[in-house]
């Protein structure tokens, strides 16, 4: 049983932020002034067989950093957007591409970059650790703070309620 006030079997695209969502909040920084992200494995574990399962995943981060493109690429996710100031332009066009209607589309944000995208999604969504402006934006807030399992929580319910969480011999390897 799913968590989510949403009808969880619309959803055939999800959209991740990634520095408080895929990662957290807090980031060391380089000696070379870039942040070193870490990234979630069991994050990761439902992000793969979510492309695997047939959903379009995309990332969009004002982040430029090439080992956001590296990680994401290796879990097989197509759409990813980096370096991006303004994302509500990004997100419609890769809604265009995919042909996603907002109602179809969740989107996970956690800060005052994302709430334009939020708001033109179906099912808007923010980590625990989240800005206040994210939660009340939000038709869920995860029991997970960014980078600690909140998209894996989000993908999990979004599977299981379509029947897509180990429900084959695809749900049990990378």
């Amino acid at each position: 049983m799913s968590s989510i006030n949403y009808d969880l079997k619309n959803i055939k695209g999800i959209v991740f932020d990634v520095d408080g969502v895929l990662s957290p909040s807090t980031i060391p920084l380089g000696e070379d002034g870039y942040p070193r992200r870490m990234a979630n494995i069991k994050d990761g574990y439902a992000l793969q067989l979510a492309v695997k399962k047939g959903y379009s995943i995309a990332i969009i981060t004002g982040g430029k950093d090439i080992a956001i493109r590296k990680r994401f690429e290796a879990l097989g996710i197509p759409d990813i957007y980096t370096d991006v100031p303004h994302k509500l332009p990004i997100l419609t066009e890769w809604m265009e591409k995919r042909h996603l209607k907002p109602e179809e589309v969740a989107y996970m944000g956690d800060d005052i970059p994302d709430l334009h995208c939020m708001r033109h999604v179906g099912l808007p969504c923010s980590p625990f650790d989240a800005c206040w402006e994210a939660k009340q934006s939000s038709v869920y807030v995860s029991k997970f703070s960014g980078g600690y399992g909140c998209a894996r929580d989000l993908l999990e319910q979004i599977m299981k309620a379509q029947d897509h969480w180990l429900s084959d011999t695809d749900s049990f390897r990378w």
